[in-house]
């Protein structure tokens, strides 16, 4: 296999990535997050993908950072929280980025329990699909004494506020996918054997919107925290000023008038 620890798939215009160490829970070993980037960095460029799945093997999405095997390869003089500071910077962050860029709608679909850091990348999705039993998990204060990590600080809070994210990491408490969707921190909790077959359908959904849709309204819900109303109403003007005049608006409105679902180009 190419890339062992995240298996890919492509059918019909979407990806699907599984995560693939159950025997160790998927926990996020050097080895698992650098196939991770390399299998989204190849769907990146592949024009045929128009959406991307992220789900996992086994009984949990994924717990967290594997720092026993980090541990156990000391060839430096660095201290582990040294080597583990240089291999976030390297990888674990850039995989954060890899996934939150992705020029497709990016769906997490989580079977099965994340912790710490998995729980981050299981929230790093456009749209966040929890299996009913499924729970998220932010020990990272609560058990270990560390900051809550892999972007959760600023990602989290953009999602739900800042009250829910600070309590569930001071805590340290379980939240459950129907709590995670009742917050809004979930787009839905299904049944566990409905998952994939879900994701799969509104993945399918999102390969038929415009290329350019993902990447503009990522940018706008960026740009509105940190603008007034009025410059926001300023950049909204500013963005239809060029969209309306691209392709896609005639495409839309044709179809519109003809009462059929429309078909957008690909990449």
């Amino acid at each position: 296999m190419k890339h062992p620890f995240a298996l890919t798939q492509v059918e019909d215009g979407v990806a699907t990535i599984t995560i693939n160490n159950p025997a160790k829970l998927n926990a996020m070993s050097a080895g698992l997050q650098e196939d991770l980037r390399e299998a989204f960095a190849e769907l990146r460029t592949d024009n045929s993908v128009r959406a991307v799945i992220l789900t996992e093997a086994g009984r949990a999405f994924c717990v967290g950072a594997d720092l026993g095997s980090m541990a156990s390869h000391n060839e430096t003089a660095c201290s582990l929280g040294e080597r583990v500071a240089q291999h976030m910077h390297e990888v674990t962050n850039r995989l954060m980025l890899d996934i939150r860029s992705m020029p497709v709608p990016v769906i997490t679909a989580v079977n099965g329990p994340p912790a710490g850091a998995g729980a981050c990348m299981a929230m790093s999705g456009d749209v966040i699909l929890m299996a009913r039993s499924a729970y998220l998990y932010f020990p990272f204060i609560n058990k270990l004494g560390i900051v809550p990590d892999m972007g959760s600080t600023w990602l989290l809070p953009r999602l739900v506020g800042r009250a829910r994210p600070t309590a569930l990491n001071l805590l340290g408490d379980r939240l459950h996918a129907v709590q995670a969707q009742q917050i809004g921190l979930a787009w839905a909790c299904v049944d566990d054997d409905k998952l994939l077959s879900e994701a799969k359908s509104i993945a399918a959904r999102l390969a038929r919107i415009p290329a350019h849709g993902i990447a503009e309204t990522r940018r706008a819900f960026d740009a509105a925290e940190g603008n007034t109303l009025g410059q926001q109403l300023h950049y909204q003007a500013e963005r239809q000023s060029e969209l309306i005049d691209g392709p896609a608006i005639a495409k839309g409105v044709r179809a519109f008038a003809e009462r059929r679902v429309p078909r957008f180009p690909g990449r």
